[in-house]
């Protein structure tokens, strides 16, 4: 059992993630500042806190809540990798290494919620 949501491998994928996509929406186009970089932003931002947050409740099942939020916000994030990818902000190699480990995550996020529905169960 995790002692903190730092233990946590989805919330650990995840910070590695965000620092990828960061790095890679840096060299967007200046005209993006206001629309698809702080976009990008908060959706990848909103996975780990989603996932710190739903451990910080103590609750099985709004634990579950919150990373299925996070699950959303992953998908949010590779839908506006398409579109940085359509745009010509990064090339189909970085896409394609963003969206393996947005996958990744994904795949981590939802093992932690099997877990955790297994957890419950079992009380």
């Amino acid at each position: 059992m995790s002692k903190t949501f730092e233990d946590i491998k989805a919330w650990q994928l995840n910070r590695e993630f965000r620092k990828n996509v960061f790095e890679a929406i840096k060299k967007f186009p200046k005209h993006e500042n206001f629309a698809l970089i702080p976009q990008i932003r908060r959706a990848t931002i909103s996975i780990s806190s989603n996932i710190a947050e739903g451990f910080g409740r103590y609750s099985y099942q709004e634990n579950i809540q919150f990373c299925r939020i996070a699950r959303g916000s992953i998908n949010e994030v590779l839908d506006q990798l398409y579109i940085a990818m359509d745009e010509k902000y990064i090339t189909e190699i970085e896409f394609n290494g963003l969206y393996k480990r947005g996958r990744e995550v994904e795949q981590a996020v939802n093992g932690y919620i099997s877990f955790l529905k297994n957890q419950k169960s079992s009380c």
